[in-house]
């Protein structure tokens, strides 16, 4: 690997209500953030659409929902992926359980991704790249899935969710061991997706920043991550909002997300990557 030093930066979360739609914006148009993550069936998707048909230079990519939400699909297609409200479980290690031991639950996911792809292509914009709310793509059903249905919408990047651990640890100086021990958890997981995407010649980001942290990237441990950039291409992912709303809450449970904005919008974090001579890429530049 090259010692040059690339990051995408990412919004995820775009459509899931108005407040993050117009943090996205806003960090794009004066800030420093790239790319954004659409989820194609929230309640304030056309909202973010409209906002990325306007910013032309913002790449998008599509931020498949498989749990702790609401299916594209009609529900009663996919009655093995919902409860009697019609909602996927918030229950990731059971949701996870399910996609491997139910019967027939398979075709149902298939059908399911592949609606969100459909439902992607159908706003007009260029897919940059793929990842999977609560990167539910580590899981290998559901890695499989998206690189075979992917194929047919044009599908080039994927998420590669591994936070280097010590690089990690050295910005935040916090939760070494829980870091070691979601690292070795995962560690099986993330390799079969680096063996997936090998095969499939679909590329990735090497790192990201934010998975540890989700909710807390304010501006101060942000500038340390990026003094601890390893070289190569991370991503580097925020969930940012200009004020709370009630789907955040109800999918996040934390009120800090307009700090990770004021990160983004941080003449500091601007400034940052240029004196670290830092690129500032998207996927769709790999």
């Amino acid at each position: 690997m090259s010692g040059v030093k690339k990051l995408i930066i990412t919004g995820d979360d775009f459509g899931l209500c108005p407040a993050i739609n117009e943090a996205v914006e806003e960090a794009h148009r004066r800030g420093v953030l790239s790319t954004a993550s659409l989820m194609v069936g929230a309640q304030a998707t056309a909202d973010a659409v409209d906002r990325a048909r306007r910013l032309i230079s913002l790449r998008v990519g599509l931020h498949l929902v498989l749990v702790d939400g609401s299916p594209t699909s009609p529900p009663h297609r996919v009655p093995g992926l919902v409860d009697a409200r019609g909602e996927f479980s918030p229950h990731l290690f059971r949701a996870g359980m399910n996609f491997f031991f139910s019967r027939g639950i398979r075709g149902q996911l298939e059908q399911e991704i592949r609606a969100q792809f459909q439902a992607f292509q159908n706003t007009g914009l260029s897919l940059d790249h793929v990842n999977c709310h609560n990167h539910m793509h580590l899981h290998p059903t559901i890695g499989r899935l998206i690189l075979k249905v992917g194929r047919e919408y044009g599908l080039r990047a994927v998420r590669f969710p591994y936070e280097p651990i010590l690089p990690s640890w050295r910005a935040s100086r916090k939760c070494l061991g829980r870091k070691l021990v979601s690292g070795l958890f995962l560690w099986p997981w993330l390799a079969l997706l680096k063996r997936q995407l090998g095969v499939a010649r679909v590329r990735s980001n090497h790192f990201v920043f934010g998975m540890n942290d989700s909710g807390n990237m304010n501006l101060d441990l942000v500038l340390r991550f990026i003094r601890y950039l390893p070289p190569g291409v991370t991503e580097m992912y925020f969930h940012p909002a200009t004020r709370r709303c009630p789907e955040m809450d109800r999918n996040k449970g934390n009120d800090r997300y307009p700090e990770e904005f004021a990160a983004l919008t941080s003449p500091a974090f601007r400034q940052a990557l240029l004196d670290l001579d830092i690129q500032s890429i998207g996927f769709g530049d790999l």
